[in-house]
């Protein structure tokens, strides 16, 4: 049985189908259950393939690719196993990739849409990178696809294995027995790809164990499956750019007199302000919206946010720490979000905008202020911020400052895994 998902998730048929094959049971190792109970089988989609060029990567990818001059792929798998009978149930599942040229390796792997830079909502998924844009556009005649990338709460997470070569691969499993194995699975893989390369092939291996009270049972397909697809171009939306987007909001604001408001309104547009110039972000470049207590501002096309999120916050800390010298402190939440948005007339469309408030105001963002009541400000940002800027950053807040979080809103339509940042002196 699937935990709950925010997108629906249909059974693979049809020309998305690579083959439906039976499990075989494994050599001996780890098959103690008894040879006459069913192992089940598993459906494989025929992978999904799209190039991805060089300005659209992740930041760690794409500074790879411009000193390598390496080219990109997307791609996109997915596998549906198969219902077992009553009393019987899947407790470990692993999915192999072996590519057919070497020269073909995994650069990254994501088992999640909200790492690869997809937030979801009450409808279909939209992008919060580059990345994803390519790949939601690259899906659209599998939408379901996307759904399978979605979060799942109370759910074995995936382990993957085979970075940087041609054999990668993503495990399931619960050691502790406490959560569901879903039978529903999609992953993504970035790959690194020859020059010329207008076919991309390999193979596909699956392996399950299964249990009952008769004991547990191994199996996998007996013959790997072969694929080898066609790239398909994808283009991303005019008018629309991936960009990072900040709000901010001041905690207590409600309790205070009209003249403490007036005062705080000041503080926080010049705290902000400052901030956004110590990250060398040009104060011609964005256009703050005020929200009285806080402010929403979408920052330019093509900054680098792995010099101006560490300094933005390194901004909002000084300028902190400086205002609240005196006994009456000022003290913020702040989130962070990156999107592929466009402005319309009434105000900026896309997910990211909604998204970053959805963070913002979330319970645990709350609750850490409160809690920790030496923090000047705390910070919530999604898991491909994370990923893609602060797993590799070199200037604080460093990874290890950071604790994971999921913001969870059931009457909103929306989940996401995020960080949570609390800048205590």
């Amino acid at each position: 049985m699937d935990g709950p998902s925010v997108t629906t998730v249909e059974e693979l048929s049809g020309s998305e189908l690579l083959a439906h094959r039976a499990f075989a049971p494994a050599d001996g190792k780890g098959a103690d259950g008894p040879a006459d109970e069913p192992s089940g089988g598993v459906r494989c989609g025929r992978p999904l393939i799209y190039p991805v060029p060089v300005e659209d990567l992740p930041g760690p990818v794409r500074r790879r690719a411009e000193a390598l001059g390496g080219h990109y792929v997307g791609a996109l798998f997915a596998f549906d196993l198969d219902p077992l009978p009553t009393g019987r149930r899947y407790v470990a599942a692993r999915f192999d990739v072996t590519m057919s040229d070497p020269r073909a390796v995994a650069v990254r792997l994501d088992a999640e849409g909200g790492a690869l830079g997809m937030t979801y909502g009450a409808g279909a998924p939209e992008a919060a990178s580059a990345t994803a844009a390519r790949t939601i556009q690259a899906a659209g005649h599998r939408p379901g696809w996307l759904g399978r990338l979605a979060a799942r709460s109370q759910t074995s997470r995936a382990w993957v294995s085979g970075l940087q070569s041609g054999e990668f691969g993503w495990a399931y499993d619960d050691p502790g027995g406490d959560l569901l194995l879903p039978r529903s699975y999609g992953m993504h893989a970035l790959l690194e790809v020859p020059a010329r390369a207008t076919t991309i092939g390999g193979r596909i291996g699956v392996r399950v164990e299964t249990a009952s009270r008769r004991g547990r049972r191994a199996a996998s397909l007996g013959e790997s499956l072969a694929f080898a697809e066609q790239l398909t171009p994808a283009d991303l939306p005019a008018g629309a750019a991936v960009r990072l987007c900040m709000a901010a909001d001041v905690s207590g604001y409600s309790r205070r007199t009209n003249a403490e408001t007036e005062r705080i309104q000041e503080q926080i547009v010049d705290l902000l302000r400052r901030a956004r110039e110590a990250a060398g972000v040009p104060e011609a470049a964005v256009r703050p919206q005020p929200q009285g207590d806080g402010q929403f501002t979408v920052l330019p096309v093509g900054i680098d946010e792995a010099e101006v999120i560490p300094d933005l916050l390194r901004g909002l800390d000084d300028g902190l720490r400086d205002l609240n010298a005196g006994a009456d402190r000022l003290r913020i939440r702040v989130a962070l979000h990156r999107g592929l948005i466009k402005e319309g007339r009434n105000g900026w469309i896309g997910t990211a905008p909604i998204a970053v408030h959805r963070i913002l105001d979330c319970g645990r963002l709350r609750t850490a202020l409160t809690d920790n009541v030496d923090a000047d400000f705390v910070l919530g940002l999604p898991d491909v911020l994370y990923r893609d800027v602060i797993v590799h950053a070199v200037k604080p807040p460093l990874p290890d400052d950071f604790t994971e979080m999921v913001v969870e809103l059931p009457e909103k339509g929306f989940i996401e895994n995020c960080w949570l940042y609390v800048a205590v002196s």
